[in-house]
C-alpha cells in the first residue's frame, strides 16, 4: 500500500492529479479533501482512499493553456540533439533564417551544434544541402 496512488478531483469533479497515499491522508487530516471512493482497508482512522475530491475549487489555468513559450532552452530540451548531424546540441538554428523573416517558433527552430549552425549559415536547409533529422513541432503536454 505504500506505493499506492490516489486520484484527486477538483471540486467540480475534474481530475487534477495523482498523489501518494501519504499525501492523500495529509489532505484528509487538513480537511481540504473528502473521500469519494475508498477501499475496504483502513489506514489508522481513515479508510484507504482511491479517489479524493477537493472541498474548494482550484483554478488550473496551466492545464488549459494551449501554447507554451518557445525559448531556445525549450527547443534544445525538446530535440536533445543536433537536428542536422545528431551530435551535441549547443545552440538553436532557425530553419527559415531570421534575416528572411523567420521567427523563433516551435515549427521554425531546431537544436543544432555549432558546426552545423555555421555550415547552414543564412540559408534554408535545402539551399545548404542539409537534411533535418527531426520534424520540429510544438511539444505535447502529457499529464502525469
Amino acid at each position: 500500500m505504500a506505493d499506492a496512488y490516489v486520484l484527486v478531483l477538483n471540486a467540480s469533479y475534474e481530475p487534477l492529479q495523482r498523489v501518494s497515499l501519504r499525501h492523500a491522508i495529509k489532505m484528509l487530516v487538513r480537511e481540504v479533501a473528502v473521500i469519494e471512493e475508498a477501499s475496504d482497508a483502513h489506514f489508522g482512522p481513515f479508510p484507504v482512499p482511491k479517489v479524493l475530491r477537493l472541498v474548494r475549487y482550484v483554478v488550473m489555468r496551466w492545464a488549459h493553456q494551449r501554447t507554451r513559450l518557445c525559448t531556445k532552452a525549450a527547443v534544445k530540451l525538446r530535440d536533445g540533439m543536433c537536428g542536422y548531424c545528431g551530435g551535441h546540441a549547443e545552440t538553436v538554428d532557425h530553419i527559415l533564417p531570421r534575416s528572411r523573416g523567420g521567427a523563433l517558433t516551435w515549427e521554425n527552430a531546431v537544436a543544432a551544434c555549432i558546426k552545423c549552425n555555421h555550415r547552414k549559415a543564412d540559408r534554408t536547409p535545402s539551399e545548404a544541402g542539409m537534411t533535418l533529422l527531426v520534424t520540429p513541432a510544438e511539444p505535447r503536454y502529457s499529464p502525469a
